[in-house]
C-alpha cells in the first residue's frame, strides 16, 4: 500500500502568502514537521534487506520500483525509548538531491499550513539531533511541532547517504 503525493508549485503555494506545508509524522511521543515538497511517498512498513556493517539506525535497502532505496530508522537515530513496529509504522520515500531516501516513522499525522509567525526558532539544547538540522518549532492550537531541515539531517556525515556535492 503506496500513498503517493500529488506535489505541484500551485498547490504548495497555495493558501496564506508564506506559508508552507509540512507533513507531520510521530516519534515516540513527539511531532515533527518536514517540508512536504521533499516527500515522494508514504508506504506501510515491510522489513528491508539488512546491509553488512551499516550503522544500527539503517535498516537496510529496498527495491522501489527498480530504485534501491536505503531506509533509516528516526527512531533508532533520534534514541527514542522503542522502535515497535506496528500497523501504524510507515515509510516516508524522501526525494531529495535527486538521491531518493526512505525513513521509518511511529505514524503519519497530516499535512499542515504553517505561516511563518507559527514558527519559533528552537531553544539551543543538547540533544539527538543536530540543532542546525532543526528549522524551528511549529505551533498550530495545543500541538508542538518540531521542524526538521530533513535534507541537511540526511546529508550530515554519520548518516553517510547524500554527499554534499551531489
Amino acid at each position: 500500500m503506496a500513498t503517493v503525493i500529488e506535489k505541484t508549485n500551485e498547490a504548495a503555494g497555495a493558501g496564506v502568502a508564506g506559508a508552507r506545508e509540512y507533513l507531520t509524522f510521530r516519534l515516540d511521543q513527539e511531532e515533527y514537521g518536514i517540508d512536504i515538497l521533499k516527500v515522494q511517498e508514504i508506504r506501510g512498513y515491510e522489513p528491508p534487506t539488512r546491509i553488512a556493517n551499516a550503522p544500527e539506525f539503517i535498516k537496510g535497502v529496498t527495491n522501489l520500483r527498480g530504485t534501491i532505496v536505503p531506509i533509516v530508522d528516526m527512531r533508532l537515530k533520534f534514541d527514542c525509548s522503542k522502535a515497535e513496529y506496528n500497523s501504524f509504522t510507515v515509510v516516508i520515500i524522501l526525494n531529495l538531491r535527486n538521491r531518493v531516501v526512505g525513513i521509518v516513522v511511529d505514524s503519519v499525522s497530516d499535512v499542515m499550513e504553517l505561516t511563518s509567525d507559527q514558527i519559533r526558532m528552537a531553544p539551543d539544547i543538547e540533544s539527538s539531533i543536530d540543532s542546525s538540522c532543526i528549522v524551528g518549532l511549529g505551533s498550530v492550537g495545543e500541538r508542538m511541532l518540531i521542524l526538521l531541515d530533513i535534507e541537511k539531517l540526511m546529508s550530515s556525515p554519520d548518516m553517510g547517504l547524500i554527499s554534499g556535492n551531489d
